[in-house]
C-alpha cells in the first residue's frame, strides 16, 4: 500500500501538498518533523509533516521527498492545533503561520549553485559578461547567485545564467544548507605525554628558553588547580597575557591538546536566587481572589493601578505553577520591558527563565526553542514578546499577558495578522492552562468580557507602600502662548517644576510621541514643503544626521539649504519630535545629562538595556522619549513626568484614539513617584476641558469606559460588533479604485449596510502603492465563521477576474 504525507511549506497556499514516502520512512516519520521537499520546477523547501496517510492526491502526481531533516518532531501536536486555529480565525494559510512560528534557522533554504559544464566549449562564442562568469568558474569549483551579481556588478543576473545554460557552458543545481550552527567553545588541556612528574620537569626546562610559552604552561596549571573546570583558550590567553599564536604553537608542538564543547549562546550568570517578597494586604487579597476565580474561569483580568505591585503577584502565581511541574509563559508587549523584567525574574527563579524576542539572533532563538521542546530546566518560564506564543510547550500551566491593552500585541504585517493576547487565551485552552491578563488601563474588549462574566475580574486599587497616585495638572498652552509664557515648547509651569525636581536630585521623563526633529519643513516664502517621492507624507527632519526621512518607506535625502520650489533660503520647521525636545532641554538645563529613547536610539541588540540601566543608575537626569517609555517600566527616582502635547494623540483618525490616549497618558503618568514622594505629572494641551484629559487627571477609568462604550454601541464598533478590514493595494490608482468598488459592491450584496467603504486611508500612498480600505462589521448574532466563508468566496471570485489579479488583497481580522 503506498504511503503519503501532507506537508506544510512556508508558502501562502490554501491547501497542503502531498508527497509520497517509502514504508520505512512512514514508520519513522511523525507529524511535526521537518522534511525537505521539491516544489515547482527546481525549488526545494523545508516542510513540516502535518499528516501521514494512504490516500494519493487526485489532481497531481505526488513527488517523492528529498530527505528527512529531524530525528524527532520539532513541532508538537498542540502547536499544530494552534497553527490551524490561527489560519482559520485570521484568514491566512498554514504556510504563513509556519513562517511566523519557526525561527528562521529552522527553515532551510535552497540556494542555486552554478558549476562549470564537463564539456569544453569555444570561448569565442561567449559575450563579455558570460565570459566573466565562465572565467571565474575556471578558478572556483562553484559559484552562488550572489557571487555572480558581485562579479557582474548588477542585480539581475538570471538572463546571463540562462544564456550560459543554453550554450552548455555551465550546469545549475540546488543545494540545501542548514542555517543553525551550534556554538562551540575552544578548550585546551596538557597532552597526555606530560602527565608524569619527570616528563613535566623536562618540559618546563625545555621551555625555559621560550619565556612566553613557559608562562602559558604555568598559568594553565594555576587555573586548573583553582577552578577544577576545563580551561577555555580565551581565558588562558587573557590570564597569561599571551597571544593566541603562542597557544597555537604549543598545540602544534603537541604539548597542548585542543577540544571543543558545545555551549548555549544565552546563559544566566547570576548569584543564588533570593526568595520572593512578602505581599502587602491588597496584593494578598488580589492573589486569593485570582486563585478563587481560576476555579470557575480559565481567564482572569487583573486591573491594578500603576505601581500597585502586579509583578509580585505574578511571581507568587508562577511559584505555584512551577511547584506543579508545569511551564509558564510571560508575555510582554515591548522588548524594552523584557530587559527590566529579566533581572527581576532571574533574581527569583535563576536559570529557569528563558527569553525569546526578535532582537535575539536566529541561533539564540533556536537554542531557546530546543530548550522549551526538551522541557529543559532552563526553560520553565519563558519571557517574551508576541512571537513566543509559538514555542513548543509541553505542559503549560499559566500564561500571563502583562499590559494586555497594548497595541504591540497585534501583528500588522506580514500575515498571520494575529493578536497575541487572544491567541494566548486559545493556546491556554488547548493546554487546559489558565490565563491572567494584567493592566492598569485594560482594553475595552477585555473589560467588556469581564463585565459579561466571560472573564474573572480582580482589582488592586492602592499603590504599593500606600504611595499616593501622582498629582496630574493640565497646562493650557493656548493661554500660555497668549501671555508669552512659553520658551520653545516648554510652558513656564513645566520649567518651574523641572527646576525644582532637578534641584531635589530627582529624575524627569518627557513624553512626545513623535521621533525626529520636526515632521514638516516649510518654505517661508512660497509655502512648499518637501514630500516623500514614494508616499503621501511630508519628510521628517532628523537633525543629528542633517537629513530628511520618510518614516513609512525609509527614503532619505540631505536637508536642503534652499527651497527646491523657489530657491529661498528661509526654511522653517513646523511641529516637533523627540530630537527637538532633547535639543531644547539641553539649552534650558545645560548642567544636567539628557538622553533620548526612541526607535533611532534603540536599534542595537542592547539599545534598550543601555538607556534603562543608565536611568536606573541615575546617570541620566532627563529622559525624552516616545511611547516606549509608557510600558510598565519601573524607575524608582522619577518624580516628574511631562507630556509635551496631548492633542495630536486625541485627534488621530481612529475609533480607538480616545481610549488609546487615555491609556498612554495614564501609563506614562504611572512612571512618576513610585517610592515615598508623590509624583507630579504635567500635561500640556490646547484643550484642557477635553473629557478624556479630565478623566486622566482624576484617574477615572470607569467614566472613560462608559463614555467610550456608549459611542461603540451607537456607531457599531468593537467590542459590540466584530470587524474585518480588507485592504487593497496596487501601484496603479485607477485599477485599485475599480477593484475596490467591485469588491465592496460584492460584499454589500451579502452583508448590506454593515460594509463601509471603499475609502482611501489618511495616508493613501505608501511605497508607490495606492491603498483602499473596506470595513465589514459583524453583529454579535451573525455567525463569524459563515461571514468569513462568504468573504473568502468573494475573494476567490475577485482573484479570478483577470484585471484584478495583480491587486494585492489583505484580510485583517480584528484589525484594531
Amino acid at each position: 500500500m503506498p504511503n503519503f504525507i501532507d506537508v506544510i511549506i512556508p508558502v501562502p497556499l490554501q491547501k497542503l501538498f502531498t508527497y509520497s514516502i517509502t514504508i520505512a520512512e512512514s514508520e519513522f516519520l511523525q507529524p511535526g518533523m521537518r522534511v525537505s521537499v521539491p516544489f515547482g520546477k527546481s525549488k526545494i523547501y523545508t516542510g513540516i509533516v502535518a499528516k501521514i496517510h494512504n490516500s494519493p492526491p487526485t489532481t497531481y502526481e505526488a513527488k517523492e521527498i528529498h530527505q528527512i531533516l529531524d530525528e524527532g518532531p520539532i513541532v508538537n501536536e498542540k502547536q499544530l492545533q494552534l497553527w490551524q486555529w490561527i489560519a482559520n480565525y485570521y484568514m491566512c494559510t498554514l504556510g504563513d503561520v509556519m513562517r511566523a512560528a519557526l525561527p528562521n534557522a529552522f527553515i532551510l533554504e535552497s540556494e542555486t549553485v552554478i558549476t562549470k559544464h564537463s564539456k569544453i566549449i569555444d570561448e569565442s562564442i561567449l559575450k563579455d559578461d558570460e565570459f566573466l562568469v565562465y572565467e571565474a568558474l575556471q578558478h572556483q569549483s562553484s559559484l552562488k547567485i550572489h557571487d555572480i551579481s558581485n562579479i557582474l556588478d548588477k542585480k539581475n543576473v538570471l538572463p546571463v545564467i540562462k544564456r550560459l545554460i543554453e550554450k552548455e557552458a555551465i550546469s545549475v543545481e540546488e543545494e540545501v544548507y542548514e542555517k543553525y550552527k551550534p556554538k562551540l567553545v575552544r578548550y585546551v588541556k596538557l597532552h597526555t605525554n606530560f602527565t608524569s612528574e619527570s616528563s613535566l620537569q623536562k618540559l618546563l626546562e625545555d621551555l625555559s628558553r621560550a619565556p612566553k610559552q613557559h608562562q602559558v604552561i604555568l598559568t594553565l596549571f594555576s587555573i586548573s588547580a583553582t577552578t577544577k573546570k576545563p580551561v577555555k583558550v580565551a581565558d588562558l590567553s587573557k590570564e597569561s597575557d599571551a597571544s593566541p599564536a603562542i597557544i597555537k604553537s604549543l598545540i602544534d608542538k603537541g604539548i597542548l591538546e585542543e577540544y571543543f564543547i558545545q555551549t548555549d549562546r544565552v546563559q544566566y550568570s547570576g548569584d543564588e536566587n533570593e526568595d520572593s517578597k512578602n505581599l502587602n494586604e491588597y496584593q494578598n487579597i488580589a492573589l486569593t481572589e485570582i486563585k478563587e476565580s481560576f476555579k470557575e474561569q480559565s481567564v482572569v483580568l487583573l486591573h491594578g493601578v500603576t505601581s500597585s505591585g502586579k509583578t509580585e503577584v505574578y511571581v507568587k502565581l508562577i511559584e505555584d505553577v512551577l511547584n506543579k511541574g508545569q511551564q509558564v509563559l510571560y508575555l510582554l508587549p515591548e522588548i524594552a520591558l523584557t530587559a527590566q523584567l529579566i533581572t527581576r525574574l532571574q533574581n527569583y527563579f535563576g536559570e529557569q527563565v528563558a527569553v525569546f524576542h526578535s532582537k535575539y539572533s536566529s541561533h539564540e532563538r533556536v537554542e531557546v526553542w530546543n530548550n522549551v521542546l526538551n522541557n529543559s530546566a532552563k526553560a520553565q518560564i519563558v519571557l517574551g514578546a508576541r512571537s513566543s506564543i509559538f514555542l513548543p510547550f509541553h505542559s503549560l500551566g499559566l500564561i500571563i499577558v502583562d499590559e494586555e491593552h497594548e497595541q504591540s500585541f497585534k501583528q500588522f504585517d506580514p500575515a498571520p495578522r494575529y493578536h497575541a493576547r487572544d491567541t494566548a487565551v486559545v493556546l491556554a485552552h488547548i493546554h487546559e492552562a489558565k490565563t491572567l491578563l494584567g493592566s492598569a488601563t485594560p482594553s475595552l474588549e477585555s473589560f467588556f468580557n469581564a463585565k459579561q462574566n466571560k472573564y474573572g475580574f480582580v482589582e488592586i486599587t492602592k499603590r504599593f507602600n500606600d504611595v499616593l497616585m501622582p498629582d496630574i495638572e493640565l497646562v493650557d498652552i493656548k493661554d500660555k502662548l497668549k501671555k508669552k509664557q512659553m520658551k520653545g515648547h516648554f510652558s513656564d509651569r513645566l520649567i518651574e517644576e523641572m527646576t525644582e525636581a532637578l534641584r531635589d536630585g530627582h529624575q524627569i521623563i518627557l513624553f512626545q510621541n513623535r521621533r525626529g526633529f520636526s515632521p514638516i519643513v516649510e518654505c517661508h516664502t512660497c509655502g512648499h514643503s518637501p514630500q516623500c517621492p514614494n508616499c503621501d507624507v511630508s519628510l521628517t527632519y532628523h537633525q543629528y544626521r542633517d537629513q530628511l526621512r520618510c518614516h513609512y518607506c525609509g527614503f532619505v535625502e540631505v536637508m536642503p539649504k534652499t527651497c527646491k520650489a523657489c530657491g529661498s533660503p528661509e526654511l522653517d520647521n513646523k511641529g516637533f519630535g523627540t530630537e527637538q525636545i532633547e535639543a531644547e532641554v539641553t539649552l534650558l538645563f545645560p548642567d544636567y545629562k539628557v538622553a533620548r529613547m526612541d526607535l533611532d536610539t534603540t536599534r542595537g541588540k542592547y539599545g534598550y538595556e543601555k538607556i534603562i540601566t543608565a536611568l536606573e543608575q541615575q546617570e541620566i537626569d532627563i529622559l525624552v522619549g516616545t511611547q516606549m517609555l509608557t510600558k510598565g517600566l519601573d524607575f524608582r527616582n522619577v518624580k516628574l513626568v511631562g507630556i509635551m502635547n496631548a492633542d495630536n494623540m486625541l485627534n488621530f483618525p481612529d475609533f480607538r484614539a480616545h481610549e488609546r490616549s487615555f491609556q498612554l497618558m495614564l501609563q506614562v503618568s504611572g512612571r512618576a513617584g513610585r517610592t515615598e514622594e508623590r509624583g507630579k505629572v504635567l500635561i500640556q494641551t490646547y484643550n484642557p476641558h477635553h473629557n478624556i484629559l479630565q478623566q486622566v487627571s482624576t484617574n477615572n477609568y470607569i467614566d472613560m469606559y462608559n463614555e467610550q462604550m456608549n459611542d461603540r454601541y451607537n456607531y457599531k464598533y468593537p467590542p459590540v460588533y466584530k470587524q474585518i478590514k480588507i485592504t487593497l493595494k496596487h501601484k496603479d490608482f485607477s485599477r485599485v479604485d475599480t477593484a475596490s468598488v467591485w469588491y465592496a459592491k460584492s460584499l454589500r450584496n451579502v452583508f448590506g449596510d454593515n460594509v463601509l467603504g471603499p475609502e482611501s486611508p489618511p495616508i493613501a500612498r505608501i511605497r508607490n502603492q495606492f491603498y483602499k480600505n473596506i470595513l465589514v462589521k459583524i453583529p454579535k448574532k451573525q455567525s463569524l465563521s459563515k461571514t468569513k466563508e462568504a468573504i473568502i468566496k468573494i475573494n476567490n471570485s475577485f482573484l479570478n477576474v483577470k484585471d484584478f489579479r495583480s491587486v494585492k488583497v489583505i484580510l485583517n481580522v480584528d484589525n484594531f
